[in-house]
């Protein structure tokens, strides 16, 4: 089971397909109170239903149950599997620049919201303000990729190979720049996120970053923005869509404007663990 706690802790009743062939956007509330999650599986879909009561890990058990049969009482025996603890995973964060994603997923983990650790940081730019807070942090910071400028830098094959030897569970995009190697995608099918400051498919691609996209959004006259979360595959911003929340485009919005107001519900990204298979979620 491996991939869809890391929408849970902000979506406490949210609903995914277990298959989507269309990229249609859908959106969620986030609680007032995220708090112990359980799984519950319909035909075509997980709810994800708030309990406030403790996980334990066990093997079956019987319970019996009393029962009223032509008014005797019959004891019926009853086999109840007590749930599993979930382990915490191990996360990997990729940021290009200042990281105020990155310092949300940390945040989120620190505070039980994600039920993760972030073992490693991977930036681009050694000096960017991500790489900076994970210092600060004691997070161990990775170079990639290797370049003419930056020859310490990590090839895709010696990346995979760090992010395996951390045990590394899932791969998040904070504001990361550069495109996916698919020596990476492969090594981490359906366990790369990436968290796009626009409703895709509208506003995505190459070029596509920061605020360009908030420039074409109010160049464009639409009325609505905010962040999607996807599936990273070989291109850019084309991956299977997970969740996006909408935010209004004001009148007279600036870019600087429009950016606090979609950044302010990019708080929806810490994803506890996402398995959007058939596994998909168990939070904890």
């Amino acid at each position: 089971m491996e991939a869809q706690n890391l929408l849970s802790g902000f979506f406490p009743n949210y609903k995914i397909p277990l298959t989507r062939t269309s990229k249609k956007p859908f959106s969620s509330s986030l609680p007032s109170n995220p708090s112990f999650h359980s799984l519950l599986q319909s035909h075509n879909c997980v709810s994800f239903k708030t309990h406030h009561s403790p996980c334990y890990k066990g093997s079956l058990k019987k319970i019996f149950f009393c029962v009223n049969a032509s008014e005797n009482a019959v004891l019926e025996e009853k086999d109840y599997k007590r749930p599993q603890v979930v382990k915490r995973k191990k996360l990997a964060v990729f940021v290009s620049g200042g990281g105020s994603n990155f310092k949300s997923i940390h945040d989120a983990c620190f505070e039980g919201l994600v039920h993760g650790d972030i073992v490693v940081l991977v930036t681009n730019k050694p000096d960017c303000g991500g790489a900076e807070y994970a210092k600060n942090k004691e997070i161990p910071v990775v170079l990639f990729p290797r370049t003419k400028d930056a020859t310490d830098g990590l090839s895709p094959s010696d990346l995979v190979a760090a992010l395996r030897s951390l045990e590394v569970d899932f791969i998040l995009l904070a504001g990361y720049l550069k495109l996916i190697p698919a020596e990476l995608i492969r090594a981490y099918p359906q366990s790369i996120l990436n968290i796009h400051p626009s409703l895709l498919p509208a506003f995505g691609g190459k070029g596509y970053y920061g605020m360009k996209v908030h420039k074409a959004v109010i160049a464009s006259g639409a009325r609505y923005s905010g962040p999607t979360i996807h599936f990273v595959d070989e291109h850019y911003d084309t991956g299977r869509i997970l969740a996006q929340r909408v935010v209004p485009v004001l009148a007279n919005d600036t870019a600087e404007e429009l950016a606090a107001r979609v950044l302010h519900e990019v708080r929806l990204y810490p994803v506890e663990e996402c398995d959007i298979h058939a596994d998909i979620l168990t939070t904890a």
